[in-house]
């Protein structure tokens, strides 16, 4: 009886149609496997990576399948698109095993043992398992439709989605229900609905309305016949051109993963001391990195680094998605020859990205984040950034406040004796780390030296180091520009002169680590400096080294010195690039603030717009992103209209927002303040108290 229990694998098929059907296998392999070998000799002829990719192979693999699984990166941000992709990929795996132990049976043990093992239980068990999970994988691609077609999600138009993209979708929802109905067909024509079929649940349930519509055995074996040619011409066609088309982002994201930089966007890739001057950037096909190539492929169109790209979202001529595929693009037409060779990137004329799109960038690194498949874009957006800057095609702002930066250590031209002026005001004297051994050696930054609104912050932060007793100095007209965003528009040559002078001051110095004003030199000391120079030092942002202070009661503060409510924003560099997120949170807390988030928080936050050289240009934004951001926290919060102040912990987004308060007009809805100004302002309250206290006992003493 078990061996009873089973079903005809090549029903109606016949011998021939069965020496067919092998022969038109083995060409759609032969088609899949020349395709995939193309594809990664094409990027074994990309330009070499300067950061090894392969080191640890296995345990990349393994990661990287624990993130396919997982399903990570569907999940963030849109839920939806997350139980959607977990269906299909499920499904899809479990129907291509399922297919493959079934080759397995057929070609492998039958000949080599006499008989079949899909027979009995292990022939239930597997139709229950491929029917639940076809179910899903079905389920699915139903979603994608939904959301594709009757929704007409935004992010998955744009001026690159075409047939394929119709065509992909189609052919799946088609393999996944036309499977079922070709199971329900069997089970009415061959099984006679045998009641042991009642595991193939989604099957069976549709053989029963056939067998009810009136479909009779002999009309299933006809309808049976075409219909499995007709699945098995679609399925073997999606398998022969997998590689030439979007499916192939199955194999070339597991590639992308597997292959990721972890501190990609952090950190970013030298110039070779012996490129010469048409070697730095990418000029031509032959530039681009073999990773940068894959990461092309590996794009799915869908969207979500647009969706949360803040330049595009401001009306500025950048998509993130639209840089990859454009050049995905000319590199499929130069390489099939279909087009002239042009350049990569150029102000005006014939190029493949225009400079204005690059000069757009913030660098935030928010599209990164968004990639479920590791797309490296800040870092291609980069090596583009310097082409233009080595062709003299930048931006007339940030040439300025390059030359600024070269001559003078500052992007203000401001001379360097005056970087310390901002000690004058305060009632202390700011100790000098070139002079006495220190615990922390405090850069300052340039905003915080050179600016009046973000002098403040630096006052306060001295003020709150003082009170703290904390051991600590800075470096006086000794100090430079960080790099950081030197570095990420273009300026490779001027952030290696930074960094040497910057780290021959450091070493003249004995302390034991680097606290930071700026999240912006903080990155690039921790995740830059120690590649090109001798440079190790621990590096702290400012609220970390506070919060500890805070915590261990050194700074005095109870939680209820201040009585209102704020919101708190998360500065691209210090979260989303280094994940500091809960010690600015834990300081505001500490002064009895009141802290409604913001949807757009920690990872998902929306940038300022002052980064990637940001503060150096001008934009005709619509809105601007601090504007847009200010609007995000008086309205989307769920403290609303209550949220009375706006807490930023980087100096140049309280630059950006003080802008954007003034031309957004909610300079009388809510106050930018730092959270070195926060703390000052709790302990000026706790001070207030405890004078009114030390009074009312004086007056009642005086009394009695």
């Amino acid at each position: 009886m078990q061996s009873e229990v089973t079903r005809e694998t090549f029903w109606t098929v016949g011998p021939v149609g069965k020496a067919v059907f092998y022969f038109l296998s083995a060409l759609a392999v032969v088609y899949f496997v020349y395709g995939t070998y193309a594809r990664f000799a094409r990027y074994a002829e990309g330009a070499d990576e300067p950061f090894d990719r392969l080191d640890d192979l296995p345990g990349r693999v393994v990661a990287a399948a624990g993130t396919v699984a997982s399903n990570r990166g569907q999940f963030d941000r849109d839920l939806y698109a997350g139980v959607m992709h977990s269906f299909v990929v499920w499904g899809f795996l479990t129907l291509l095993v399922g297919t493959t132990i079934l080759g397995v049976d057929i070609d492998l043990w039958r000949p080599a043992v006499g008989e079949s093992f899909f027979v009995g239980e292990f022939y239930l068990s597997y139709s229950f398992v491929m029917d639940a999970m076809g179910l899903l994988f079905v389920v699915g691609v139903g979603m994608a439709l939904y959301r594709r077609y009757a929704e007409r999600e935004g992010r998955l138009w744009g001026r690159h989605t075409s047939f394929e993209d119709d065509a992909f979708v189609w052919t799946l929802f088609l393999l996944g229900a036309g499977g079922y109905l070709l199971e329900a067909v069997r089970i009415v024509g061959s099984a006679g609905m045998a009641s042991y079929e009642r595991v193939s649940f989604v099957g069976f349930f549709l053989a029963g309305l056939l067998s009810e519509a009136g479909l009779g055995p002999a009309a299933a074996e006809t309808l049976y016949h075409w219909g499995w040619w007709s699945h098995a011409l679609l399925a073997l066609g999606f398998v022969a051109f997998l590689p030439a088309g979007k499916p192939f982002h199955m194999i070339s994201s597991f590639a992308n993963v597997v292959t990721r930089d972890e501190k990609a966007g952090v950190r970013l890739p030298g110039v070779p001391a012996d490129a010469a001057p048409d070697e730095i950037g990418y000029t031509s096909l032959d530039d681009v990195s073999w990773r940068h190539l894959l990461d092309q492929d590996a794009c799915t169109k869908c969207g979500r680094c647009s969706s949360v790209c803040p330049a595009k979202a401001s009306g500025r001529p950048l998509d993130p998605r639209d840089v990859i595929l454009d050049l995905k693009n000319y590199r499929q037409d130069r390489d099939a020859g279909r087009t002239e060779e042009v350049d990569i990137v150029a102000d005006g004329g014939d190029s493949v990205v225009a400079a204005e799109t690059m000069e757009s960038c913030m660098s935030c690194m928010a599209c990164m984040d968004a990639c479920p498949v590791d797309i490296e874009h800040v870092t291609e957006f980069t090596h583009m950034n310097r082409r233009l800057t080595e062709t003299g095609q930048m931006d007339e702002g940030v040439q300025e406040a390059m030359m600024n930066a070269f001559q003078n250590g500052n992007t203000f031209g401001e001379p360097a004796r005056t970087r310390p002026e901002w000690t004058d005001d305060l009632e202390f004297e700011v100790p000098d780390a070139r002079e006495e051994a220190v615990e922390y050696l405090w850069y300052v930054g340039e905003y915080p030296s050179y600016d009046e609104r973000n002098r403040r912050v630096a006052r306060s932060l001295a003020t709150l180091f003082e009170r703290a007793g904390v051991s600590y100095g800075i470096l006086y007209e000794e100090e430079r520009h960080d790099g950081n965003d030197v570095r990420r528009v273009g300026e490779e040559g001027l952030f290696e002169m930074l960094v040497e002078e910057n780290a021959e001051a450091f070493a003249d110095c004995e302390f034991e680590a680097v606290v930071t004003t700026d999240p912006h030199s903080m990155n690039t000391f921790r995740n830059e400096y120690p590649e090109i120079s001798e440079f190790d030092a621990p590096v702290h942002h400012y609220t970390e080294v506070v919060e500890d202070l805070v915590r261990r009661g050194r700074l005095g503060l109870d939680g209820t010195e201040l009585d209102y409510t704020a919101t708190y924003h998360d500065p691209c560099h210090l979260g989303r690039m280094n994940e500091v997120y809960e010690a600015p949170r834990e300081l505001v807390r500490a002064t009895g603030v009141r802290l409604a988030e913001m949807p757009r928080n920690r990872a998902d936050s929306f940038c300022c717009g002052g980064g990637g050289g940001g503060l150096w240009m001008e934009f005709d934004d619509d809105p601007k992103p601090s504007e847009e951001r200010l609007r995000e926290a008086l309205e989307d919060t769920d403290a609303g209209g209550d949220v009375e102040k706006f807490v930023v912990a980087c100096p140049m987004c309280a630059t950006m927002y003080e802008d954007g308060r003034k031309t957004g007009d909610y300079e009388a809805e809510i106050e930018i303040v730092d959270v070195a100004e926060l703390l000052c302002e709790a302990l000026d309250a706790k001070g207030d108290t405890e004078a009114e206290s030390g009074s009312d006992s004086a007056s009642s003493a005086a009394a009695d």
